[in-house]
């Protein structure tokens, strides 16, 4: 057997995703990643940010702040106080994220989505725990939900920028606020308004030629609105049961208009030839390609209300599992179906990079119970999901590091060493992004 193995080692290192001599000076590479994001921060909290990078990069399996004190052999009060407590703005460095973002990733006809994500929690101590619906569970129950903005193009996709969202209960009830450290300027806001606040103070910077999100944000009639006075172009998923009147349907006899359907049933009826065979993008098994159909259409807001114009764009998929999606658009029409798919297609790269987020970095690995850790520990992720997308492209698209145990190229930092040691280290009074 060791005979056996011997003889394969070298063609199983051949075969790696990541050869070892592509991670020469990871831990370099990190250091100046993280030095412009803690500009703004104290000398201590500097140390912490990094130190949490390091450890959220590494191959633990549980990313706690506790966690990663224990990997760096450090006491793990310090890390819960400095992710959990500490009063240091996370704000500017989001705003380096997506600054950052935009010049790495940025194209004219990039796609910004918004994706609310659910973090299951036992118990009803952390901040915005409540009963509500958990997508990774599919039904309701115990969770925490954050809104968050990722930003998408050809080139990759990452997560910008995320918001805890608090229930109106939550948000009346003093006590849980004063618990849990909520801000008094924080207000209860529908998850569209997060959204929408997010998207106005990253758009900035990150070329945006759309703007994308499932059908908790679509079915929004008042978002809608609000992107089209912004300019914004949009590719929104809308539920099944949308009621729809096709405006390039003649009426029926004796009617002025043509009549109010839901839109899985005006898709059910259309012939074959309505149906159009569209690319949307490469997967790991070849090309993906959809059949879309699509019209005109008014639909009725929450009031009953004939809306706006707008481009209904019907997908479904080929070979698989059998999967549709509806979804609105204020694409003109000269903007070909194919790009709309595509563009819907795109969207689904927020929902990579969560899992990115949840399976690399940590995303879900916090035991933080205030606003503040919620946020400090969310910050922290998405740089950590920004350095290994930096890492990916620098590699050719190959991925750095899986979860669970360790495998090449996966950021893995030396064990601490003695206080004597330390005391000597040449940077001893700059942060780095891992104990030496």
């Amino acid at each position: 057997m060791v005979v056996r193995y011997e003889e394969r080692f070298p063609e199983m290192m051949a075969q790696a995703e990541v050869s070892p001599e592509a991670m020469r000076d990871l831990l370099d590479r990190l250091e100046t990643f993280v030095d412009p994001f803690c500009a703004s921060l104290g000398a201590g909290e500097r140390r912490g940010a990094a130190e949490s990078l390091t450890g959220l990069l590494s191959p633990l399996e549980h990313k706690t702040a506790a966690g990663i004190a224990y990997r760096l052999d450090q006491d793990r009060q310090p890390m819960q106080r400095f992710i959990g407590q500490a009063d240091w703005d996370h704000r500017p460095a989001l705003a380096i994220l997506a600054a950052r973002v935009g010049r790495q990733l940025g194209e004219p006809d990039g796609v910004i989505v918004f994706d609310p994500s659910a973090f299951a929690k036992k118990g009803d101590k952390s901040v915005g725990v409540a009963r509500q619906w958990c997508g990774r569970l599919g039904k309701v129950d115990n969770c925490q939900v954050g809104v968050f903005l990722a930003y998408v193009t050809a080139r990759g996709a990452t997560l910008v920028d995320r918001r805890l969202y608090l229930s109106r209960e939550w948000v009346q009830d003093r006590k849980r606020r004063r618990q849990t450290y909520v801000p008094p300027e924080v207000r209860f806001q529908e998850g569209w308004r997060i959204g929408l606040e997010l998207l106005d103070r990253a758009r900035a910077d990150l070329p945006c030629g759309w703007v994308a999100g499932d059908d908790e944000f679509g079915r929004v009639t008042a978002l809608r609105g609000a992107l089209r006075q912004r300019g914004l172009r949009y590719v929104l998923d809308v539920p099944c049961d949308t009621l729809i009147r096709d405006l390039g349907e003649a009426p029926a006899l004796g009617k002025r208009r043509p009549p109010w359907r839901r839109a899985d049933a005006w898709a059910a009826q259309l012939p074959a030839s309505r149906w159009k065979r569209v690319r949307v993008g490469d997967g790991t098994a070849g090309p993906k390609e959809v059949r879309v159909a699509e019209a005109w259409v008014q639909t009725k807001d929450e009031d009953g209300c004939c809306g706006r114009r707008e481009r209904l764009v019907v997908l479904r998929t080929i070979d698989g599992e059998p999967r549709r999606w509806y979804a609105l658009s204020t694409a003109a029409a000269e903007t070909p179906v194919e790009r709309v798919a595509q563009v819907h297609g795109q969207r689904h790269g927020v929902e990579e990079a969560l899992q990115a987020g949840k399976g690399e970095v940590g995303l879900a690995h916090y035991e933080v119970r205030s606003w503040v850790g919620w946020h400090h520990h969310m910050t922290l992720s998405l740089l950590a999901l920004w350095f290994l997308t930096l890492e990916k492209q620098r590699l050719g698209g190959k991925n750095p590091g899986a979860h669970g145990a360790p495998a090449a190229g996966t950021v893995c930092p030396a064990p601490a060493t003695p206080a004597a040691e330390r005391a000597t280290d040449r940077r001893r009074n700059q942060p780095r992004a891992t104990s030496q």
